[in-house]
C-alpha cells in the first residue's frame, strides 16, 4: 500500500522546482505565465519539450508521474495574451505529481504554417489518444506518433472542428444530406483494416479472426466498438473505437454564455448529475473572484455524494450483470429510483437537474429536506449489506473477476488512471482528501483502497465508497450551515433576487446577467474534482467576454478506455467483458 502525505498542500512542493528548472534550462524557457489557479506554467520551444517533460517525470523533486491532460488552443482570435510568446496554436501539457501533491503546466507555441511537434508517447503511453484528439480537432501533427488517425470525428470529416474558423452551429452549414453513393463511402471508411493498426492477419501457425464487439453490444455500455484480434478464443489485441457519441461539448462552450453552458455539463458524465456542474462553476468562480457561502459548499457536497451513490449503484448492478448475475441490477435500480425521488424533491429534476449556479445553487433547500435525507440514511446501509452477500461474496463472480485485468500503480500513472481504478492498486489518493475543495476538509470520511488492482477490487472500492458517501451526507445534514444559498458577488449569476427588484436599473442588471451572462475577467484556470469515475477537470480560458474562449473538459473515462488493449491481451472474450465492466465508464464522458 502506498500512502501519500496528506499534510502536503498543492503549490508548496513547486517552490524550489521553478528555480531548478530556470537553472537547468537557462535560456530555453520562453516565458513564465501566472494564472489564477496557481499552477506553474512554463512556455518552451518544441525542441526543448521532450527534455523538459522527461526532467519533470524523472529528475525533479517532486516528480510528475502522470500526464493528466494534453490539449491545444487556437490563439488566433484571442486579444488578452499579455506576457505570452507569439503563438497561433498552443499545445498544453498538464502534468500531475502524486508524490508532491501538485500540478505543472507546459505550453509550446506553434504557427499555423508549421503545426508540427514531437510526440511524447514514449514518455507517457496515454499521450497516444490525447495527441490523436489534438490532431483531429486542431490539425496539429505529432511527429513520430504511431497512428495519427481521427479518434472522435468520422474518418471522412473535413477540417478540424475546434479551430475558430469551423462553424459552431448546424445553421451555419449546408443542410445535411446523405445519398447512396456517399453512404457507401462512409460505410467503407468505417471498415476495420488491421494493417493500418500494425496488426498481422496471420501467425506462423494460424490465421487470426477479427471480430467487432459493438457498437451496439450490450456489454460495451453505449455506442462504442472494440475491434478484436483473436487466435481461437484468445485475445491477441483489442482496438477501442470511440466517437459515436461525440456531440461537440467543448465547441458548444464557445458559443454559450458562462451561465447558459451549465446544463451542458450535466450531459458529460450523464450519471453524475450535478457533480458535473461542480468543476465548471468552481472554475468560473475562481476567475471571477467569487467566494461562495458555507451553506452553498455543504449543499453542493450533499447533492454530489447522492449522485455518486446513484452512479455507483448503476455500475454495481451492470458489473454483476455483465459477468452473468442478472438479478442484482433490478434491486439496485429500485434504490437508485428512491434516491432520485429525494433529489427531485430538492432540485425539481432527477438525472440532469443543472442545479448549481455561478456563485451558488438554484434555490435554497425546501422545507422538510432533512426528513428525506434521513430516509436515505435509514434504508441504504442495510441494502448495501444485502448486496454484499448477493454479489461480492458470490463465488462465481469472484472466479470471473479476481486476477483479471490487473495493473499496478506505476501502470496506472502511465495510462492516466484515476479514481477507484487507481485506489485499487493500493495508492491512497482521493482529491477530496489530498486537495479538499468546497468544504470537504470539514468532513470525516475514509479513502477505501485495495491491493490487487484487478476487476474485483475496482468493484469493491466503489461499494465501500457508497458507504463513505452516506457518512458525508449525514454530516452535511447534521452540520448544514445557515445563511444564503447564493453569493453576494456582483458576478454571481443569476444575482440574488432581492437585489433585482429595487428599481429599473437593478432589474436591467438582472436581465443582462441572465441573458448575456457575466463578463469574466481575462484569465486561465483549471479546477479538478473527484468525480464518480475518476478525476474530472475543466480548463477554462476567458478573453474578457461573456463566453468562454476555450473550454477543455478532461474526463476520466477517456483515459481509462485507452488502457483496454493493455489489460485484455492474452485473456478470453468473456474476461474482456469483465474488464470493460470494471472500468465504469459512460460514452458521453469519453466522447464529450
Amino acid at each position: 500500500m502506498q500512502v501519500i502525505d496528506q499534510s502536503a498542500q498543492p503549490g508548496t512542493a513547486t517552490s524550489g522546482l521553478l528555480d531548478k528548472l530556470r537553472q537547468d534550462f537557462a535560456g530555453q524557457i520562453l516565458a513564465e505565465q501566472v494564472t489564477c489557479d496557481g499552477i506553474p506554467t512554463l512556455w518552451v520551444d518544441r525542441q526543448q519539450l521532450k527534455a523538459l517533460l522527461r526532467a519533470l517525470r524523472d529528475d525533479t523533486s517532486p516528480r510528475f508521474e502522470m500526464l493528466f491532460d494534453l490539449t491545444a488552443i487556437d490563439e488566433r482570435l484571442r486579444c488578452h495574451r499579455d506576457g505570452q510568446p507569439d503563438s497561433e496554436f498552443t499545445v498544453v501539457y498538464h502534468l500531475m505529481s502524486f508524490s508532491g501533491n501538485c500540478d505543472f503546466r507546459v505550453k509550446v507555441p506553434l504557427q499555423d504554417s508549421d503545426l508540427n511537434i514531437p510526440t511524447i508517447v514514449e514518455l507517457w503511453p496515454n499521450a497516444n489518444w490525447y495527441e490523436r484528439e489534438a490532431w483531429d480537432m486542431f490539425g496539429i501533427h505529432f511527429e513520430g506518433h504511431p497512428n495519427l488517425y481521427r479518434i472522435v470525428l468520422p474518418p471522412t470529416w473535413k477540417g478540424h472542428a475546434l479551430r475558430k474558423e469551423h462553424p459552431a452551429r448546424a445553421t451555419e452549414m449546408e443542410p445535411f444530406s446523405l445519398d447512396q453513393e456517399q453512404g457507401e463511402i462512409e460505410q467503407e471508411a468505417l471498415k476495420f483494416k488491421p494493417e493500418e493498426w500494425g496488426m498481422k492477419r496471420e501467425s506462423e501457425n494460424s490465421e487470426f479472426m477479427f471480430l467487432n464487439l459493438g457498437p451496439n453490444h450490450p456489454s460495451v455500455h453505449g455506442a462504442f466498438r472494440i475491434a478484436l484480434q483473436l487466435d481461437g478464443e484468445i485475445l491477441v489485441d483489442a482496438v477501442p473505437d470511440i466517437g459515436y457519441h461525440h456531440r461537440g461539448a467543448e465547441k458548444m462552450a464557445e458559443r454559450q454564455t458562462w451561465h447558459t453552458y451549465i446544463p451542458y455539463t450535466d450531459r458529460i458524465d450523464y450519471l453524475g448529475g450535478v457533480m458535473n456542474n461542480m468543476p465548471y462553476v468552481m472554475a468560473v468562480e475562481k476567475m471571477a473572484g467569487i467566494v461562495v457561502p458555507e451553506r452553498v459548499k455543504f449543499i453542493r457536497i450533499m447533492l454530489s455524494e447522492m449522485f455518486r451513490i446513484c452512479s455507483h449503484l448503476l455500475f454495481y448492478g451492470t458489473f454483476a450483470q455483465d459477468v452473468g448475475q442478472l438479478s442484482p441490477i433490478f434491486y439496485m435500480f429500485v434504490e437508485r429510483e428512491r434516491i432520485f425521488n429525494i433529489i427531485e424533491s430538492i432540485c425539481g429534476a432527477r438525472m440532469h437537474p443543472g442545479w448549481f449556479r455561478i456563485g451558488g445553487v438554484a434555490q435554497d433547500l425546501p422545507n422538510g429536506w432533512d426528513t428525506r435525507i434521513k430516509e436515505l440514511l435509514e434504508f441504504m446501509p442495510a441494502r448495501l449489506d444485502e448486496y454484499d452477500s448477493m454479489v461480492m461474496n458470490n463465488g462465481i463472480l469472484k472466479r470471473r473477476t479476481q486476477g483479471i485485468g490487473v495493473y499496478n500503480t506505476e501502470e496506472a500513472f502511465n495510462w492516466g488512471v484515476t479514481g477507484a481504478g487507481l485506489r485499487a492498486t493500493g495508492l491512497e489518493w482521493d482529491f477530496r482528501k489530498q486537495r479538499p475543495y468546497s468544504g470537504y476538509d470539514q468532513l470525516e470520511f475514509d479513502i477505501p483502497i485495495a491491493v490487487n488492482g484487478d476487476c474485483y477490487d475496482r468493484c469493491a472500492i466503489r461499494v465501500e465508497e457508497m458507504r463513505q458517501s452516506l457518512r458525508i451526507i449525514k454530516q452535511c445534514m447534521v452540520n448544514m450551515p445557515s445563511g444564503h444559498y447564493k453569493s453576494d458577488h456582483p458576478l454571481t449569476t443569476p444575482p440574488r433576487k432581492e437585489k433585482s427588484m429595487q428599481d429599473i436599473e437593478t432589474l436591467i442588471n438582472h436581465f443582462l446577467s441572465v441573458s448575456w451572462g457575466p463578463v469574466i475577467p481575462p484569465n486561465e484556470v483549471t479546477v479538478t474534482i473527484e468525480a464518480t469515475k475518476g478525476l474530472n477537470s475543466y480548463y477554462l480560458i476567458s478573453d474578457g467576454s461573456t463566453t468562454s474562449y476555450r473550454t477543455r473538459i478532461r474526463t476520466p473515462s477517456f483515459a481509462h478506455l485507452q488502457m483496454i488493449p493493455e489489460l485484455s491481451r492474452g485473456f478470453m472474450v468473456s474476461d474482456l467483458i469483465a474488464i470493460i465492466a470494471s472500468i465504469d465508464f459512460v460514452m458521453a464522458d469519453v466522447d464529450r
